[in-house]
């Protein structure tokens, strides 16, 4: 009887760890993909909520010094050859310790690329401000200085450029304008 409970104490048996280790290998092979994917929508997410943030206290900016910042129009390009890139918008949304617009300025969106930011220089055109984030692969083919259609793109294409302008976004993944009317 007792050498009969000593031969069940042996632990697993080589098929059982098997299954368990096949097991654990289905599960991560379900779960892993879905975990890259949340984190790439986190970081497409947060790079939108910094455009929008920045664009709304940039407006705000533009508005003090013409008092009322220009109407948008319906169209269907948006022509990215009237801006002029700004290199240190910093020194325009905080210019005094004590007045800012913004307190911290994004330089970097979710992926750690460079935000271009552009100035018609016309406070009072159709077109004045844009911020522009060249996605998961930074290439930035938009560069502020080509017309781009305007409308949404596929939402896990990550590697498509998101781009801001004037309160509302010309460029962004999904079906529904997220800063639309």
């Amino acid at each position: 009887m007792l050498q009969r409970l000593r031969k069940r104490e042996r632990g697993f048996t080589l098929i059982e760890l098997l299954i368990v280790v096949a097991i654990i290998g289905i599960i991560a092979a379900i779960l892993i993909p879905n975990l890259i994917d949340a984190l790439q929508k986190a970081k497409q997410k947060r790079t939108m909520a910094d455009m929008r943030n920045t664009g709304t206290a940039w407006l705000s900016w533009v508005t003090d010094q013409v008092s009322a910042a220009a109407a948008g129009g319906a169209v269907s390009t948006w022509d990215g050859t009237a801006f002029t890139e700004v290199s240190n918008l910093a020194d325009t949304l905080h210019p005094t310790q004590t007045f800012f617009y913004m307190s911290e300025i994004p330089s970097l969106d979710g992926w750690k690329h460079a935000f271009s930011y552009g100035y018609t220089g016309n406070p009072l055109g159709a077109q004045v401000i844009a911020i522009g984030s060249g996605g998961r692969d930074g290439d930035g083919s938009y560069n502020l200085g080509v017309s781009v259609t305007i409308g949404a793109f596929t939402p896990t294409d990550y590697d498509q450029d998101i781009i801001w302008a004037d309160g509302f976004f010309v460029r962004w993944p999904g079906g529904q304008n997220p800063a639309g009317p």
